[in-house]
């Protein structure tokens, strides 16, 4: 069994094309799952946690007729095979795991990735606050991690885990991303590169904007540090192509 997101009824594993990071523009099949161990203040799947009855911040909560999401609602139950049907529709082996925070449904994801057996090949897209399991970390091409900053709102005790860090910097198969709202979040960046020997071109730098005049407004500086040092700049071609809107 897997929580997969069902915000508008229907689950939400859809067929588009990689909008961020190492693979920028790669048609994929995108399956998001629900439940997240951190609540980022700006995340713009906030019903894959931002449950009723809970104290979380959002950017939302100011809105006019903004609420809470009822989890039996949008984080519904859905066996595995049914899960791997959907994605055996879709004319592409290219398949993205993501959240809320897939790594906490391990178990399941790996049923589904034996449900759809070989050819496939996974990506997935975490916060990098959880450890694979060695079973689990043997069947992920990709690791795209993206560790929250002070930005998030997220406690750093619990944004930051030094063991998981350690093994990500380490593993050949992971890349790290981090959402850039400010120039101070580089600093940020550059110490959590020294603290854990994350090399340069492991590091993608993402503005983070749900718009394109939002991405836009960062990005001519962000792409200048990427230059100085010797990172990669992503956007978020999703949003630029499609707008902010769920299922693309």
């Amino acid at each position: 069994m897997l929580r997969i997101a069902k915000p508008d009824r229907q689950p939400e594993i859809f067929y588009s094309i990689q909008g961020e990071g190492k693979n920028l523009g790669q048609p994929s099949i995108f399956v998001r799952t629900s439940l997240c161990n951190l609540h980022c203040i700006w995340c713009d799947t906030d019903y894959t946690w931002n449950w009723k009855g809970t104290r979380f911040a959002h950017q939302k909560d100011a809105s006019p007729g903004y609420e809470k999401y009822d989890m039996e609602k949008v984080a519904a139950g859905m066996e595995v095979a049914e899960v791997a049907a959907i994605v055996r529709q879709y004319p592409c082996r290219n398949v993205v795991l993501t959240g809320g925070e897939p790594m906490m449904q391990q178990d399941g994801l790996l049923e589904l990735i034996q449900e759809l057996g070989p050819g496939y090949w996974f990506e997935i897209e975490t916060n990098g606050a959880i450890l694979p399991g060695p079973a689990f970390d043997a069947c992920i091409g990709q690791y795209n991690v993206s560790p929250k900053l002070a930005n998030s709102n997220n406690p750093q005790k619990l944004r930051e885990k030094p063991k998981a860090y350690r093994f990500f910097a380490r593993n050949p198969k992971a890349n790290f991303k981090f959402v850039i709202t400010e120039e101070r979040d580089l600093e940020e960046v550059l110490a959590l590169a020294g603290r854990y020997d994350i090399s340069p071109e492991k590091i993608y730098l993402m503005p983070e904007g749900t718009s394109g005049e939002g991405l836009a407004s960062k990005q001519s500086w962000l792409v200048e540090q990427c230059k100085a040092h010797g990172f990669h700049f992503t956007t978020r071609l999703h949003i630029l192509i499609y707008g902010n809107k769920r299922g693309v």
